[in-house]
């Protein structure tokens, strides 16, 4: 796909994972009655393997690679909202390349909420530590500059995913 002739027409999700970035975008496309697109679930599809297995086989720096070719190969031309990778925005220039084609949301939540909302999950090799509490609060340290040059950042401690959805239709 050649990026020049990408339009402005998409809606990207951005933040920290657990903060409701794939349960808030398929609500928020379902209602807008545009497609949706989870960056992970792309990235397993296109490599036949899981987030976990990408981390423990190719590595972290692999993984990211893979973000990228879903940014620069991945998106569809018509309008769609994509649920982005914690990490995905992180890297060199990409919040600049995601700007470019579309509104960027970052879903901002509290380091002890992310533990509730991720607890139960076993598909998070950043949070394979002893103290999960511990990297969530450096990784958002690490992160949050970029996370906070989003177009807009919503708080979500407090929001169920529809009220995450009609805050963000308010700001669009």
């Amino acid at each position: 796909m050649n990026n020049s002739k990408q339009s402005k027409n998409k809606i990207f999700l951005v933040g920290m994972m657990g903060t409701g970035k794939s349960t808030v975008g398929r609500i928020l496309a379902n209602k807008l009655g545009i497609g949706f697109i989870d960056s992970d679930e792309w990235i397993e599809s296109e490599s036949s393997l899981s987030i976990p297995e990408i981390f423990h086989t190719k590595g972290e720096s692999h993984f990211r690679i893979l973000e990228n070719e879903f940014i620069t190969v991945g998106l569809p031309k018509e309008k769609h909202v994509i649920s982005c990778g914690g990490g995905l925005c992180i890297q060199k220039g990409m919040m600049e390349i995601l700007k470019s084609r579309g509104k960027v949301l970052c879903l901002w939540a509290s380091p002890e909420e992310i533990v509730k909302r991720t607890n139960s999950v076993n598909n998070r090799p950043l949070l394979e530590t002893k103290n999960p509490h511990q990297k969530i609060k450096e990784i958002l340290k690490e992160r949050k500059a970029i996370y906070q040059s989003s177009d807009y950042l919503i708080e979500t401690d407090e929001l169920s995913p529809s009220e995450i959805v009609n805050e963000i239709e308010s700001l669009l």
